[in-house]
C-alpha cells in the first residue's frame, strides 16, 4: 500500500480503540516535549496498552501482529552470531519460519493471514498460504529500518519478513534463546578438562548472568549452575567436596537432585568464584564464613545467600536462592481448606496471646508467618519482627535481624521489642526458656505474639515448651493455638497419571479401602515441564489446635504431648495425615507423598 493511501494511525486508533484525534494530538505534543514516543506517552497513561498501539501499527503498515511468540519458532543458530545486547536495544529477535497450519488442521490464532508482511527485497509479500521458508524477525518498531538491515547482515540472510510483537514477549524470547544457547554444565566441565588445568583468575561481577560473554571456562560454569537452577525453581544449591570428587546438587519442592559432578581439580577455583561474587575473603579457608550475591537472570531478580564451612575434603557451599520476583503468599494460597482458613484468619485477629507454628526446618514456617502478618498488617498497628535472618522486606513493618556476634540475641532483641509499644510481636524462632519466658510475658502484657519451634506436631510443642522451664499455667494463659505445618509436592498437571494403588499402600496411609474402590488416585509420571519428576510446586498441610478451655485445663494436668494430642483429636482437630489425605483425595499429591511427610 502507499504511503497516501496509508491510513493515518490516529484515525486507526480512534476507529478501534476510541482514541479521540485530540488524545492523540497531545501524546504526540508531550513526546516531543519529553523526548519520548507518542506510543509510549499513550501506554503510560493508559490511553491504550501496548498491545492495542501495536494492532494499530499492524493495520497501518499491513503487517502481521503476534501478541506472543510460539516457542515453536524458537531459533538459537543467531545467539553464537549476534550479541544479546544489540537485539534488546533495539527489540527485535530472529524467529524460525514453518507452517501455519497447527496439527488438527485449523488456521493458527497467532499470525494474522489475512495480511500482507514486509519482505526485504520484495517490497511486500502474501503470507496466505503458509509462512515463508527464510527468516522472520520480531520488531516493536517497524521504522528500525536500518537496525533490521544489520541483523541481517549478521545473520548473513537476504530475505526476511517482519512481524509486529510487544517488547515483553521479544525480551523473553531473547532471554530464552541465550539462557538455551549457553553450553550444558557437563561440556564446560569438558573444555575445562581439555584446556588443561589452569586456574583462570579473571572474575568480573556481571549484571545479567545472561549478558555475561566473559570467555573464562569457570565463570561460565558458576553462571550456568545458578541461571539452570533458578530455571528448575531450585530453593538451594549444594556444593559438597568428597575425598576423591565433589558434586553439585539442587534442592527442588523439598527434594535434592544432582546437577552436576565435576573433576576435584575444578572444585578449588569453582569455590573461589563463589567466594569472590559474594564478596568472602578466599584466603580463609578454615573458619565458615557467610555471604550474599545479587544476580539477574533476564528479568528475574535473585537474593543469593552463600555459606561455606570448611569440611576435611574442602569447603562445603549451600547457596539459598531467594527470588526477588516472587511475592509473598497470601493464606488463601495456601491450599487450606475454608474451614482452616476461617479458623485462622479468627486466630490471628486476637489481641493479645501466643500462636506458635511449629514444623522441622523447610516446612514453611516463615512463609505462613509472612502470610500472617501480611493480613494483618494496617497503619492502625504496631508490627516488630526480630528474625534470623531477615528472609523478605514487608513494606510497613519493623524487622530486626538477629546479631550474636554484638549480643543481639532473639531474648535481647525482644527485651527491647517490648519498650517500642508494639501491638504484634514476631519471634523468629524459640530456642531457649529465656526467649520463651520473654514472649509468654508480652503475650499476658496484651501483646499477640507469633513465633516458630522445631517440633513434629502441635501437641508436641507443649512438652517442648515444658522441658524448657515453662511453668504450665503459664503456658495454659498465653496460648492461643498451635499450628503444625508440613509442605507436600504437588502432582505435575500435565502429565499425572491415574492407577489404583495396592490395598497395603491405602492400609499405610489409613485409608478405608471399601470406601476407596471409587476414589481416583493419581501418581506422578514425568515430563519436561516438571522436569521428569513428576511434581511442580508444593503446598501447605496444617494440624490447628486451637486451645480452648478444655484443652488449656488439660495442660495443667499433664504435658503429654499423646495424651493431649488424643483429646484435641476428640474436639475436632484435624491432623497431619488427615488433612494430607483430603489432598490426596482431591488428586493435588500422591499417596507416597502423605506417607513421606506425615511418617509416624
Amino acid at each position: 500500500m502507499s504511503r497516501a493511501m496509508r491510513k493515518e494511525l490516529s484515525q486507526i486508533l480512534e476507529e478501534k480503540f476510541n482514541v479521540s484525534p485530540r488524545t492523540f494530538a497531545e501524546a504526540r505534543d508531550l513526546g516531543r516535549e519529553q523526548n519520548l514516543k507518542t506510543s509510549e506517552v499513550l501506554i503510560r497513561k493508559n490511553v491504550v496498552t501496548e498491545a492495542q498501539f501495536l494492532q494499530a501499527v499492524a493495520e497501518q503498515y499491513q503487517m502481521p501482529f503476534w501478541a506472543e511468540l510460539p516457542q515453536t519458532r524458537l531459533d538459537t543458530a543467531f545467539t553464537s552470531k549476534v550479541s544479546i545486547q544489540f537485539l534488546k536495544k533495539n527489540f527485535m529477535v530472529p524467529l524460525l519460519p514453518g507452517e501455519t497450519k497447527k496439527e488438527d488442521g485449523k488456521d493458527s490464532d497467532i499470525i494474522d493471514l489475512e495480511s500482507p508482511v514486509t519482505e526485504k527485497g520484495t517490497g511486500g509479500g502474501d503470507s496466505r498460504a503458509k509462512l515463508p521458508d527464510h527468516h522472520i524477525i520480531a520488531v516493536n518498531d517497524p521504522l528500525h529500518i536500518h537496525q533490521l538491515d544489520d541483523l541481517a547482515r549478521l545473520l548473513n540472510i537476504d530475505h526476511y519478513e517482519t512481524v509486529l510483537s510487544t517488547r515483553d514477549a521479544i525480551v523473553s524470547m531473547i532471554n530464552r534463546a541465550y539462557d538455551l544457547s549457553r553450553d550444558s554444565a557437563q561440556q564446560l566441565v569438558q573444555d575445562m578438562e581439555e584446556s588443561s588445568r589452569t586456574i583462570i583468575s579473571e572474575i568480573e561481577e556481571t549484571a545479567d548472568l545472561l549478558d555475561d560473554t566473559s570467555e573464562s571456562q569457570i565463570i561460565k560454569l558458576v553462571n550456568h549452575i545458578i541461571s539452570q537452577s533458578i530455571k528448575a525453581r531450585a530453593s538451594d544449591i549444594h556444593i559438597e567436596p568428597y575425598q576423591d570428587s565433589f558434586k553439585v546438587r539442587y534442592r527442588v519442592d523439598g527434594i535434592l537432585y544432582d546437577l552436576l559432578k565435576p573433576p576435584k581439580w575444578i572444585q578449588s577455583a569453582l569455590i573461589s568464584r563463589i567466594k569472590v561474587m559474594a564478596k568472602l575473603n578466599i584466603a580463609e579457608k578454615r573458619l565458615p564464613q557467610d555471604g550474599r550475591i545479587d544476580v539477574r537472570i533476564g528479568e528475574n531478580d535473585v537474593d543469593i545467600r552463600v555459606s561455606t564451612v570448611p569440611t576435611s575434603f574442602g569447603e562445603r557451599v549451600v547457596l539459598r536462592l531467594l527470588s526477588k520476583a516472587g511475592a509473598l503468599l497470601t493464606l488463601t494460597e495456601f491450599g487450606l481448606s475454608q474451614d482452616k482458613l476461617d479458623t485462622l484468619n479468627h486466630l490471628i485477629r486476637q489481641p493479645n496471646g501466643i500462636i506458635l507454628v511449629t514444623g522441622p526446618t523447610g516446612s514453611g514456617k516463615t512463609t505462613t508467618l509472612y502470610a500472617i502478618l501480611s493480613a494483618i498488617n494496617s497503619p492502625e498497628i504496631n508490627i516488630i519482627t526480630i528474625e534470623d535472618p531477615i528472609e523478605y522486606q514487608l513494606n510497613g513493618i519493623g524487622q530486626i535481624q538477629v546479631n550474636p556476634k554484638i549480643d543481639l540475641t532473639f531474648a535481647s532483641g525482644l527485651r527491647s521489642i517490648v519498650r517500642q509499644d508494639p501491638d504484634v510481636i514476631l519471634v523468629g524462632e524459640i530456642r531457649d526458656g529465656e526467649t520463651a519466658e520473654i514472649a509468654i510475658q508480652s503475650a499476658l502484657t496484651g501483646h499477640l505474639v507469633f513465633s516458630t519451634l522445631h517440633t513434629n506436631d502441635s501437641a508436641s510443642a507443649v512438652t517442648r515448651l515444658v522441658d524448657i522451664g515453662m511453668e504450665p499455667f503459664l503456658l495454659s494463659s498465653a496460648l492461643n493455638a498451635i499450628v503444625a505445618q508440613r509442605l507436600v509436592r504437588t502432582l505435575c498437571t500435565d502429565c499425572r497419571e491415574e492407577y489404583r494403588p495396592d490395598a497395603n499402600m491405602i492400609n499405610m496411609a489409613g485409608l478405608p479401602l471399601d470406601k476407596c474402590r471409587h476414589i481416583p488416585f493419581y501418581r506422578p509420571r514425568g515430563c519436561e515441564n516438571c522436569f521428569h519428576t513428576g511434581y511442580r510446586g508444593r503446598t501447605a498441610i496444617m494440624e490447628i489446635m486451637v486451645m480452648d478451655q478444655y484443652i488449656k485445663s488439660l495442660i495443667l494436668k499433664t504435658s503429654d504431648s499423646n495424651v493431649i494430642k488424643t483429646h484435641a483429636v476428640k474436639r475436632g482437630m484435624k491432623t497431619l495425615r488427615v488433612d494430607g489425605l483430603k489432598k490426596l483425595v482431591e488428586g493435588v499429591t500422591s499417596i507416597e507423598e502423605v506417607l513421606r511427610v506425615t511418617h509416624g
